[in-house]
């Protein structure tokens, strides 16, 4: 069953029938096929598997996890293919990465929702653990979903990526969260994030090494 479903998430993507001096990829979701916009010379500009998980799964779980009129932000969101598709299914989405990938995540997300969505998208700087108060305060921003998809990778600010995870968080806040196990460091990441938050695994793809959660705080988890 785990490789049947890991086909068809994989059908799901398309490439362009010419080169062109862009490299994109294409695919499809939500009813729609969209185009991202690829860079190569950096991580969070490629589309991972762990992102057509979670969209894959935003999508055929649209009645148990309704997106409509939802607060969703998206740490990490790299190309922006997940904001784009929980944008398609309803939400209000706020998708945020590094400055230096703004700019693509930008054009991605514009290109793809404009015109087609109830609540038009936004894309905004987030450096995991910085001015976090200032620029997302607590009181005023309210997410019912935080989205994470192959955040976990290759990089020493784990510190920050938790911290940033507690201060989003609120007490009926679900963290819908797709991880590809690869190093140790990165896998006792989850030991740590479970510290402070009740973790469910919802899908799981051993022939991907992809496991996709829900979080809550702890103490808030329903069955």
């Amino acid at each position: 069953e785990d490789e049947q479903i890991v086909a068809e998430i994989m059908r799901r993507r398309f490439f362009p029938a010419v080169l062109t001096h862009k490299a994109w990829e294409g695919f499809y979701f939500a009813g729609h096929e969209i185009k991202i916009t690829e860079a190569t010379d950096c991580y969070g500009a490629v589309v991972w598997p762990s992102a057509l998980v979670l969209c894959y799964f935003l999508e055929t779980n649209s009645r148990q996890y309704s997106l409509v009129d939802k607060n969703v932000i998206e740490i990490g969101a790299g190309t922006g293919l997940v904001s784009i598709v929980a944008s398609l299914l309803g939400a209000c989405v706020i998708a945020t990465d590094l400055p230096e990938l703004l700019g693509n995540l930008q054009h991605n997300v514009l290109q793809n929702t404009k015109l087609k969505c109830k609540h038009q998208p936004c894309a905004k700087e987030l450096s995991w653990g910085v001015d976090l108060e200032k620029n997302f305060p607590r009181s005023s921003c309210h997410f019912d979903y935080i989205m994470a998809a192959d955040v976990v990778y290759h990089h020493p600010f784990l510190d920050e990526l938790l911290l940033t995870f507690d201060h989003l968080c609120q007490n009926d806040t679900i963290i819908l969260w797709a991880m590809k196990f690869r190093l140790d460091k990165e896998n006792q990441f989850v030991g740590r994030f479970q510290t402070l938050f009740d973790l469910e695994v919802i899908f799981d793809f051993p022939s991907l090494n992809i496991t996709l959660y829900k979080a809550m705080r702890k103490g808030r988890m329903q069955s």
